[in-house]
């Protein structure tokens, strides 16, 4: 078996008692059920004893467009639906039996889906026996000579044995039967007709080659695994009518050899096979079944039958029991009931039963996890975790896969179409299963006192019905004579007895002569039979010195390769600490190098974050000043050509000053008449004539629109209906607007910008139209929010409330009304000259979205 990785291999770890690391794979059998009814569909077939094949019903056949392929797979046995249950049991159990008694663990469980004859195969039915009493007849028939008396064996909680003396036995015996409810003994009483057909085997069954030097005690336990939780089902609770308390769960620990036991439990010596099964029975009854749509009695626990059986050598008289405790042997046959997986689609489980059927089917995946991980180990040479803790089941069973022992599965299927997926499923798990390899037990140590120690002070009677040599001697004498004299003269009485006695003293002295002979015969015999022997020992003795001078050679040899070893241990040793420190530091610098590399993960993050953050900072920065100054730069271009439209207009003023004849100076008019007439003398031609009519050597000037600076968006252009329209020379010209006279939402929800048409009185009179303008942003709400940004002033003014005068009194009004050429030409020049920035003369001013005029 080849590793997957090239590493130093781990020394194994030898178990006390294991000589050998050989192992055997997990026994699968497969055992299929009878139909219900004969015009059934079956899916499984039995091709021969070894091998079945599954064929896919006719309703999958359609469900999966014609998909059909047949699957055969192959176990240790099959046994089809005319097995009986003799033939199982010789075949898978009673191999498992005979390992028990002499002292090697054994495990064996049914495995199948719900209805498939798993606890019929372990329990049987009336009139056949199943598995379990099968087991119990056989353990009997072959100790049943050899038993220990009642409590000489001990059950103590961890899960070992305790020795008892003859007098502490039978103390505790009476202690027991002097009991409230002392339990009779199932041989004084008759068997409960209930399982009686069920325990009577006809055939005898019996180990071979049992320890006649020993006695046995069995002691069996019952247990249930419901909800992942332990019950012991021997366990007797005082019934209380007012508040029943439920059973409660047990634990499991583990002894001082790794073995897992359940703490707590309670375990029942028994004598017989029928006092074995009562109390099987009896724990039965407690167990959780339940009626389901595929199974009228259906297990909702998985079962385990524990057979604990006791082995102590007798002392050197073969009287009693060795009293030392190192000397027992104990051995234990689980038998396990697994309860059936199941789809809850099918068994229509709800409420508890949906609970128990979730709980089943996840302990049963545990096991196959088990399975496959195990599997895995042992083919491919990794040292992967076997999830035991994952589930009671598996936990319970962990010594058996990982210490030594048999184990043996029967895999219980039911042939109808019906069961196909879940038999598919089971199909599988056995056959990964049959992978898995168990360490072999091996024979336990044989303790150091003589064999045949139980007969040897017993009297023996005559061996064969052959007469003792005393009896034939005796019966080769002549008889005696009556040796009664009834008469003083009788003298016929002595002289025959003396001469029946001279007969006997004769025939002695022959005897003893013949005797003599026989004997001297013998010795000679035994003489020659010496020499013989001595000249073989001779023989053998040059034999063996020459076989003691290879041996002393073999043993030099072995004592310089065992020399050789140790230095290759000692350096193979010294590798694995060096590969261990080694180890050791790669995985610090590992760890270290996953440290940086996730510090420098986190300093890459932050960076990548802050870069973002700051590109945004600067792009948000940079768009800020773009605005910034485009804002400005706007302002300054407007700013200049109001300057240079102020400039021309000076500039034509004056021309028109210049170039106007000069007339008679007039009187001054009065001062009202001077006010009426100002307006129409000295102010210059409006600008927007000048728009359309240029000079006559200037090329056509078109009229321009201000533009907006947001026009690629859609407006809300909000004018209220109270607004007056004004006559302002620049008016606003907005693309893409829709006009409304009352904000609402869905004219805001198609636009991103916003203006409002504002107008109010200005402090001289006039009315000043603004224009708040603002952007539009959507609400997490759905609705839609105005943020304004800018305001716009329009003004419309006249030049006559700001014309400069002169302070003199008024001149007479020249009688056609016109005004005098010197107050023309001063106002004019007045208004031309001092006009400034900013000045309220210049009419049109603040209307900016005039264009910049073309120099002629």
């Amino acid at each position: 078996m080849k590793s997957a990785r090239a590493k130093t291999p781990r020394k194994p770890t030898v178990k006390k008692g294991s000589q050998t690391n050989l192992k055997d794979p997990v026994g699968v059998y497969c055992r299929v059920r009878p139909l219900g009814f004969p015009d059934q569909e079956c899916c499984i077939e039995v091709i021969n004893n070894t091998t079945v094949q599954l064929h896919t019903p006719e309703g999958y056949r359609l469900n999966r467009n014609g998909d059909y392929k047949e699957t055969q797979y192959s176990f240790k046995q099959v046994f089809g639906t005319h097995t009986t249950q003799k033939e199982l049991f010789d075949v898978v159990a009673n191999p498992l039996v005979n390992d028990l008694i002499h002292g090697k663990n054994g495990l064996l469980f049914t495995y199948g889906v719900t209805g498939s004859g798993k606890t019929h195969t372990m329990t049987g039915s009336p009139g056949e026996g199943g598995l379990l009493p099968r087991c119990l007849d056989m353990i009997f028939n072959s100790i049943g000579s050899f038993q220990a008396k009642r409590y000489v064996f001990k059950s103590n909680d961890r899960n070992s044995m305790d020795i008892q003396c003859e007098v502490d036995a039978l103390l505790e015996r009476q202690k027991r039967e002097a009991m409230p409810n002392p339990k009779t003994s199932s041989s004084k009483r008759q068997v409960d007709p209930e399982f009686a057909d069920m325990i009577t085997v006809q055939e005898f069954c019996k180990a071979e080659e049992v320890d006649e030097d020993s006695v046995y005690g069995v002691f069996v336990s019952y247990i249930e695994i419901y909800n992942n939780y332990i019950y012991d089902l021997l366990e007797e609770v005082p019934f209380d009518p007012i508040k029943p308390k439920p059973p409660q769960s047990k634990l499991l620990r583990e002894d001082k050899n790794h073995n897992m036991y359940v703490a707590g439990c309670t375990e029942v010596e028994v004598k017989s096979t029928e006092e074995a099964f009562e109390v099987f029975w009896r724990g039965q009854k407690k167990r959780r079944i339940a009626n389901t749509h595929l199974n009228r009695e259906s297990s909702r626990s998985h079962s385990v039958f524990n057979i604990k059986l006791v082995q102590a050598p007798l002392d050197a008289d073969g009287d009693n029991v060795l009293q030392e405790k190192e000397q027992i042997t104990i051995s234990q046959l689980s038998l396990v009931d697994l309860a059936g997986s199941e789809r809850t689609n099918r068994t229509r489980a709800e409420g508890n039963r949906l609970r128990e059927a979730g709980n089943i089917n996840q302990s049963l995946m545990t096991l196959r996890t088990c399975m496959d991980v195990l599997r895995e180990n042992q083919m491919y040479g990794t040292n992967k975790m076997v999830p035991y803790r994952d589930s009671k089941l598996t936990h319970l069973f962990k010594n058996y896969f990982d210490g030594e022992g048999k184990v043996r599965m029967i895999v219980c299927v039911n042939p109808k179409a019906e069961d196909y997926e879940e038999n598919l499923q089971v199909m599988r798990f056995a056959e990964v299963t049959q992978e898995v390899e168990v360490a072999r037990p091996v024979d336990k140590a044989i303790c150091g006192l003589t064999p045949g120690r139980r007969y040897r002070n017993q009297p023996r009677g005559p061996v064969g019905n052959e007469p003792l040599v005393t009896d034939v001697v005796l019966q080769s004498f002549p008889p005696l004579p009556s040796c009664e004299i009834l008469d003083i003269n009788d003298e016929q009485t002595l002289p025959r007895l003396i001469e029946a006695l001279e007969k006997r003293h004769h025939l002695r002295q022959m005897m003893i002569d013949e005797f003599n002979k026989q004997s001297n015969a013998f010795k000679a015999l035994l003489q020659e039979f010496d020499n013989a022997v001595l000249s073989k020992e001779n023989h053998m003795q040059g034999k063996l010195n020459e076989k003691e001078k290879m041996i002393s050679g073999q043993k030099l040899e072995i004592e310089r390769l065992e020399k050789k070893n140790k230095t290759l241990e000692y350096k193979i040793e010294i590798l694995e600490k060096t590969t261990t420190i080694y180890e050791e530091d790669k995985r610090n610098l590992q760890q270290e190098l996953e440290t940086q590399n996730q510090k420098l993960q986190r300093q890459f993050s932050d960076k990548r974050r802050l870069e973002a953050r700051l590109q945004g900072m600067v792009t948000e920065t940079k768009i800020k000043w773009e605005k910034e100054c485009e804002r400005r730069v706007a302002a300054k271009q407007l700013e200049m050509q109001n300057k240079l439209w102020v400039k021309d207009e000076k500039l034509k003023q004056l021309k028109a000053i210049v170039t106007e004849p000069k007339t008679e100076k007039p009187e001054r008019p009065s001062r009202e008449r001077d006010r009426e007439k100002v307006t129409q003398r000295s102010v210059s031609p409006s600008p927007v004539p000048l728009l359309f009519q240029p000079d006559q050597n200037a090329p056509p000037i078109r009229l321009r629109h201000r533009r907006s600076r947001s026009a690629g968006d859609r407006w809300v252009d909000h004018k209220p209906a109270s607004n007056m329209q004004t006559e302002t020379v620049m008016q606003p010209h907005v693309p893409h607007a829709i006009t409304v006279s009352v904000a609402n939402e869905k004219a805001l929800a198609k636009c991103e910008k916003y203006m409002l048409t504002h107008q109010e009185l200005a402090s001289d009179g006039e009315i000043e139209t603004k224009l708040i303008k603002g952007d539009i942003y959507k609400t997490r709400g759905g609705g839609q929010s105005v943020q304004f940004t800018d305001i716009e002033t329009l003004k419309q003014e006249s030049p006559n409330g700001s014309r400069k005068r002169r302070s003199s009194t008024v001149a007479p009004a020249q009688p056609d009304g016109a005004e005098s050429e010197w107050t023309d030409v001063e106002t004019r020049c007045s208004v031309a000259v001092e006009m400034r920035a900013g000045s309220q003369l210049g009419p049109g001013y603040q209307h900016h979205a005039q264009p910049k005029r073309k120099k002629p």
